[in-house]
């Protein structure tokens, strides 16, 4: 049972970082240059997708991405030429470099034929099945259908081989959470808060730790599990708004 002092930490930390000053140094910034649903969609999933490393690089590429897609990304996805697609080539984020762009516009583009979009996947999979986990495998196996380089495969992350998915899950936090905090976007709306699992990474894990929420030392999905748990008997109904306060705590060094 989390005890009144953790609750209220976790409360004091969320309110401090769950507002619209969070925007601009955090990689949700480049979703929040567009107002279309699907923009908002699209580009909040290519900013998911490169959101490991410097966070200022991550925000930098992110924003470069969006100019190379002519700051229409939705279009982009459903209408690019060859020729505009291989405009892409001078792309890369670490690792994921002008190849992996184009394969993922491609898989999008099949995704947004075959279901009408990324977003009409999520929830119309996640009300077949009312498992969140379940839609993160499927959607992995659906996102691949079309031809692809198989060394793309390895910038979305398998739940099914036991990963901990931790820019898929916060991918999904900014597109299901909502408030009137004006961070996240609540566009998906037969996804229910409740549902959402926190986005791990090494920071979140060792914060999660400190803090008595985590006692597994492996960041993987059982991680996300367990931390997800716990952070449910603070909010059952909305887990997740807590991923500021884990941010947060290590900011304000109180771990």
């Amino acid at each position: 049972m989390m005890n009144s002092e953790l609750r209220d930490l976790l409360e004091r930390l969320s309110d401090r970082y769950n507002h619209p000053g969070f925007i601009d140094d955090d990689p949700i910034s480049v979703p929040h240059r567009f107002s279309d649903r699907a923009d908002r969609e699209v580009s909040g999933f290519f900013a998911a997708t490169i959101a490991w490393g410097n966070r200022k690089s991550i925000v930098r590429n992110g924003h470069r991405l969006m100019r190379l897609m002519d700051d229409a990304p939705a279009d982009f996805v459903r209408h690019a030429s060859l020729r505009e697609l291989e405009g892409l080539s001078s792309y890369a984020h670490r690792t994921f470099n002008g190849g992996d762009v184009r394969d993922f516009v491609l898989a999008l583009r099949s995704l947004e034929t075959r279901f009408g979009g990324i977003g009409a996947f999520f929830e119309s999979r996640f009300e077949a099945t009312g498992s969140l986990p379940q839609t993160l495998a499927d959607f992995r196996r659906e996102f691949f259908v079309c031809d692809h380089a198989p060394r793309c495969e390895k910038h979305l992350s398998s739940i099914e081989r036991g990963a901990a998915c931790k820019r898929l899950c916060m991918y999904l936090r900014w597109m299901v959470r909502r408030d009137d905090r004006g961070v996240d976007f609540g566009l998906w709306r037969r996804i229910p808060a409740s549902a959402l699992y926190l986005p791990l990474d090494v920071h979140t894990g060792e914060v999660g730790r400190a803090l008595g929420l985590l006692s597994r030392r492996q960041n993987d999905w059982r991680a996300v599990e367990e931390i997800t748990a716990a952070l449910r008997e603070a909010d059952a109904d909305d887990p997740v708004r807590f991923d500021f306060a884990l941010f947060g705590a290590g900011i304000d060094a109180v771990v």
